[in-house]
């Protein structure tokens, strides 16, 4: 009996280099690999607050679905605004983490999601999300718990490479280049420190915010930091895991995670993690693998970046904790296999 078919919606290109898109092709690809057929719809249009092309392109999409499981990630979810709930349609909304909570939207852009989502997700078969932590708000949407299924991100294993000593150590920085991954936060809290040898490279889209890359770039030569941190832009992953490879402190000060990829992704590198004790980070990031402070407390930060610059016993330790960490991350064919079973379980 061949594997059910599924339908996939998302905005814009799937091979897109943020944590959510990387998320939704590594588990279409597991899908794909376990069988099953998978209809990619790249929707056309503007998100997550959507424009008419992107409702024209919703409402295609919805309809070439059919009688199969439409699973619609959470930032295309408002352009099907108007066509839910849709009757004898299944569909399952992916919920990364709530469009709510981003940072640096406007006021009236927080309230239409506040409002919207909540609906959106009830009107909905069911919601995965990617973390435990996002289960609560989902919950608070008025969604029932029978109808939530939680599918974490994986790891791509790799052999963990032995770290040399260096007079400069080199951090990791892996997030775009958005007002949510608090960027000028860290370049504050890491100014607070230019008596140490250190350099920080910086990879990720910078074409998402171009307002807020302008301003993160202003902030190093603001800050004194010129020659010592480097934007890449985003990268192949082949080319992201060797910075881990490379790395001996990974830092993302985020205000919120839906999960944190790029947190586990160190991890699973064997490269201790410093930062915001936000969103799912905590249960992504063991207290043995990293150090996690307040979200917005740059001073903490700081002082947590001093310590582990300062003393390579604290940073051997963490970096033992990440390793045994990181044997516990599932691999992207289990948590395909994972999906499937939820889709059918929420949308049968």
């Amino acid at each position: 009996m061949p594997a059910p078919l599924f339908h996939f919606a998302c905005p814009g290109a799937l091979d897109q280099p943020t944590g959510g898109y990387r998320y939704d092709r590594a588990i279409v690809n597991g899908l794909r690999a376990a069988g099953h057929g998978i209809v990619i719809h790249e929707l056309r249009g503007r998100f997550p607050r959507p424009d008419q092309v992107a409702c024209d392109a919703a409402r295609g999409c919805l309809a070439a679905a059919h009688d199969a499981p439409l699973v619609i990630d959470g930032l295309a979810l408002p352009a099907f605004a108007s066509l839910m709930p849709a009757a004898d349609r299944r569909i399952v909304a992916l919920i990364h983490h709530p469009l709510a909570l981003e940072t640096g939207i406007s006021a009236e852009d927080r309230r239409f999601f506040a409002a919207l989502e909540p609906r959106l997700a009830r009107a909905s078969d069911g919601v995965i999300v990617t973390s435990p932590a996002t289960i609560e708000a989902i919950l608070a949407m008025g969604v029932a718990s029978a109808s939530i299924a939680i599918v974490t991100p994986a790891v791509t294993r790799a052999a963990i490479a032995p770290r040399r000593a260096r007079a400069k150590l080199h951090l990791l920085c892996v997030a775009s280049l958005t007002p949510r991954k608090a960027h000028r936060g860290l370049l504050a809290a890491l100014a607070r420190l230019r008596h140490h040898a250190w350099r920080l490279t910086c990879i990720g889209p910078t074409d998402l915010d171009r307002a807020e890359a302008g301003r993160i770039r202003a902030a190093v030569k603001l800050r004194g930091l010129n020659g010592r941190v480097r934007f890449t832009g985003a990268l192949p992953a082949a080319r992201v895991q060797a910075a881990y490879g490379h790395a001996d402190l990974f830092v993302l000060a985020s205000f919120h995670e839906g999960y944190g990829m790029a947190f586990a992704e160190a991890i699973a590198s064997g490269v201790p993690v410093i930062g915001g004790r936000a969103g799912a980070v905590p249960t992504t990031v063991p207290r043995g693998a990293g150090i996690l402070v307040r979200p917005g407390d740059f001073a903490a930060l700081a002082r947590s970046l001093d310590r582990l610059l300062t003393r390579p016993d604290a940073r051997a330790k963490l970096r033992r904790g990440a390793i045994a960490q990181a044997r516990s991350f599932p691999d992207w064919d289990a948590q395909a296999r994972l999906f499937a079973r939820a889709v059918q379980d929420l949308a049968p």
